[in-house]
């Protein structure tokens, strides 16, 4: 049995309302809208659900859709929504109010998104290991630590504690900071190995050991509740998919996991949209659940992802616009603030 033109009308027309109700759809509401009979109309169901991508909740519902017919959807039937130009201007006056820096324009970009889209919005902070180096400065703290100051190109700042030899005072780690800054400045952070550190001669030479771990320390140090913005969690449970107690403290458990979400965002940063629906995404907490993401540029180069969590339901053609919207503005307001630095 094949999807012919007929079916694939009637599954996109039951998408689309259930999208909008979240309820059964039945042979009679499409009927009502359409040129084929109630009849006819419940005849092509019935093979959808054989070939999977329809659902009878109860014997006498109408049917939902399954994930199958959701990718089915997003793939091939799924027309780009058109935001309004109100929607577009709020958009755009979001950004443009906003801009107190990278860290804060990104928050912002997350607040905007789980208003405008009523979902969970997620934003991962610029990835410092593709960003380049700008300046670095250490600054002692007490004896045996102190904290490494990191700038980027992409006005990422980053400051994290390290560990330092007993023997290094004040002075030779002011003397470091301007040696590695000299060395490495307008290098990405990611392919400064120990092998170039080595190269060096005089000071950095000499303390090598202490300069490869610090480097190593500053790149790695990017845990989840530094990198993810979250916003909008309880959004979710506005949606009825969410009235269950369990499954609402399921999804909430989830997305506070800021290490996962890292982790998926990190993923998809290297792709320009992604959509992964229900079962197909890796986290339990969201196998009910859509993620729809899109990555953002600095200076040519993605280094991070941002994106929304809905239901399987959500309505893809308008986040997905919403989405390549924000990823225009966010790009242009990071270039217009680096820019001003």
């Amino acid at each position: 049995m094949e999807l012919d033109q007929r079916k694939l009308q009637i599954l996109r027309a039951i998408v689309d309302e259930y999208i909008l109700s979240a309820s059964p759809v039945g042979s009679k509401s499409l009927s009502q809208n359409s040129k084929w009979s109630s009849a006819t109309i419940r005849n092509e169901m019935a093979d959808l659900e054989t070939l999977g991508y329809l659902a009878q909740p109860h014997t006498s519902a109408g049917r939902i859709p399954s994930e199958k017919a959701y990718r089915l959807y997003v793939d091939q039937m799924m027309q780009r929504a058109h935001l309004s130009d109100e929607e577009s201007k709020l958009l755009y006056g979001y950004f443009r109010e906003h801009v107190h820096g990278v860290d804060a324009v990104l928050r912002s970009t997350a607040k905007a998104l789980s208003e405008i889209t009523h979902y969970t919005a997620v934003v991962m902070m610029p990835d410092i290991g593709v960003n380049r180096l700008r300046h670095l400065q250490l600054i002692p703290l007490t004896v045996g630590k102190a904290l490494a100051v990191v700038v980027t190109d992409a006005g990422v700042s980053q400051n994290t504690v390290i560990d330092v030899p007993e023997d290094i005072g004040p002075e030779e780690l002011d003397r470091i900071s301007k040696a590695i800054t000299a060395r490495f400045s307008d290098c990405r952070m990611s392919t400064v190995s120990s092998k170039l550190v080595r190269e060096l001669g005089g000071e950095l030479s000499q303390r090598a050991d202490f300069v490869e771990s610090l480097l190593s320390t500053i790149c790695e140090n990017r845990s989840g509740d530094r990198m993810v913005e979250l916003s909008g969690a309880t959004n979710m449970l506005e949606y009825p998919e969410y009235s269950d107690v369990n499954k609402a403290k399921t999804f909430l458990a989830t997305v506070e996991q800021k290490d996962d979400m890292y982790r998926m965002l990190k993923k998809a940063s290297s792709m320009e949209f992604t959509v992964t629906i229900g079962s197909e995404n890796e986290q339990k907490g969201f196998q009910d659940c859509s993620v729809v993401t899109a990555s953002y540029r600095v200076n040519g180069t993605p280094v991070g992802s941002f994106g929304v969590i809905g239901p399987t339901r959500m309505d893809y053609a308008r986040v997905l616009s919403i989405l390549k919207n924000v990823q225009t503005n966010l790009g242009t307001v990071l270039q217009s603030f680096l820019k001003e630095e």
